[in-house]
């Protein structure tokens, strides 16, 4: 809780992965991948509650192992490829009995955001009164050197002339969203069905270390490496 304020954080966390089968239960650094979200959230000094979202039983277990509450089993319908996250955010909030002022969305597959990140956007959040604070980080490669090709493959005015020869230094600093935190008001998310309002809402801006995303198997060994170095 914060100043009165009750917050729910939601842990998405679906079986039947395609890129990296099984992901969400892989052993990262010696805990599941799903357990480095759970402890973070439950370790945070401000949010009430923490729960799953998932249709997979082994993960349910897992999860249950490292402490996390499983109010319910998410529907087969808000499990598949094309589901929204947004989706079983709201499945959630109309499913649970309790009422929140607050809802923060932490995908499993950010293991290194930690409690001290959690905590610091929160307090962001009500330092801003925002409607939501999405998690960002600077972009590892500016997309000013970046453009689509066409079947060709011709480069014919791919990059911008005001940009063609600068350094990456002198470029202008481009941020990215990292997947990592989302946070918004409850009645705002049943309303609009999104965090992404157009108004009032704010970035939490976070090291890229720590806002590594696993989705592919080089992202694991990416995730494996950093924390092999101290996150």
């Amino acid at each position: 809780m914060y100043k009165s304020k009750k917050i729910l954080a939601i842990i998405p966390a679906r079986g039947g992965s395609k890129r990296l089968p099984h992901k969400n239960v892989l052993d990262l650094a010696g805990k599941p991948l799903v357990a480095w979200s759970i402890e973070s959230a439950l370790s945070s000094k401000y949010i009430d509650r923490v729960i799953l979202s998932s249709d997979d039983e082994e993960i349910i277990k897992v999860a249950k192992e490292w402490g996390c509450d499983i109010p319910f089993t998410r529907p087969k319908e808000l499990a598949q490829d094309s589901s929204r996250s947004i989706d079983l955010v709201t499945h959630a909030l109309n499913t649970l009995e309790e009422e929140y002022d607050d809802v923060i969305l932490l995908q499993p597959t950010s293991p290194l955001r930690t409690s001290e990140d959690i905590d610091n956007a929160i307090e962001q959040f009500y330092a801003k009164d925002a409607t939501s604070v999405i998690g960002v980080c600077e972009v590892e490669h500016s997309p000013l050197w970046s453009n689509t090709l066409d079947e060709s493959l011709s480069m014919n005015n791919f990059l911008d002339d005001k940009y063609n020869n600068s350094r990456s230094q002198d470029l202008p600093t481009y941020y990215r969203i990292n997947g990592a935190f989302y946070m918004s008001r409850v009645a705002s998310v049943l309303k609009e069905e999104s965090f992404f309002v157009k108004e009032n809402i704010y970035a939490f801006v976070m090291s890229q270390k720590h806002s590594v995303d696993i989705d592919t198997k080089l992202d694991f060994i990416i995730a494996e490496a950093v924390l092999k170095e101290g996150c």
